[in-house]
């Protein structure tokens, strides 16, 4: 199972910062929708040209103009993309040609999709390198949000799939038991004290 920093800070300088510290235990380094919105794509550029050795994942959440944005991401540098799989079937399959063009690939996020085990295998079939089963910050401050609802949706889908949303060493077993490929950490990580002991500590899991 590769593990996954999702960094949700809001500058190019610290995401830098936190990357440098955390990428010899993580295999993909993404870089979140607010830091993206907040510094543009030339964030993703700098991770790129900072870590080449790394998957570099664009948290782009398209819901329209799939192959455009997609084409826009991976000419930044970035290795992955994400699609809403709210998103039309026709803008899911533009990012995937997108994707196809530059040899990347198109990561379809389940965030807010209420049948996301069928929903996953549509999108596996539209060309999706696997999707997310994501539960968002709003999702999880909620009362009762519990994490094992999207293990069990990857578990029933039986596609290639990552785990977002309450991901940290209490879980980290848990979410590997499921059969994630990937395992997406976010505020774990770079919300601690020490991010590049608490990736060591989740990767120690992992293996």
């Amino acid at each position: 199972m590769k593990l996954q920093v999702a960094i949700d800070l809001l500058t190019t300088e610290a995401a830098l910062e936190v990357a440098g510290q955390v990428a010899e235990y993580v295999d993909i380094i993404e870089l979140g929708t607010p830091l993206i919105k907040a510094e543009g794509l030339s964030a993703v550029t700098a991770i790129k040209n900072a870590h080449p050795d790394k998957l570099v994942f664009a948290d782009l959440k398209t819901m329209d103009a799939g192959e455009l944005e997609a084409d826009i991401a991976f000419k930044a540098g970035a290795d992955l993309v994400t699609v809403l799989g709210a998103a039309d079937d026709s803008t899911i399959a533009g990012a995937v040609k997108a994707a196809k063009a530059h040899s990347k690939g198109i990561v379809v996020d389940l965030i807010g999709v209420a049948d996301k085990v069928t929903r996953a295998k549509e999108v596996r079939a539209l060309g999706a390198k696997f999707v997310e089963m994501h539960a968002g910050l709003d999702e999880q401050a909620q009362p009762g949000f519990d994490l094992n609802a999207l293990l069990l949706a990857g578990t029933e889908a039986r596609v290639p799939f990552s785990v977002a949303g309450g991901v940290k060493l209490a879980t980290i077993a848990d979410v590997q038991k499921a059969g994630a490929d990937v395992a997406v950490a976010g505020s774990a990580i770079y919300g601690a004290a020490d991010p590049a002991l608490a990736a060591k500590q989740l990767r120690a899991a992992i293996n």
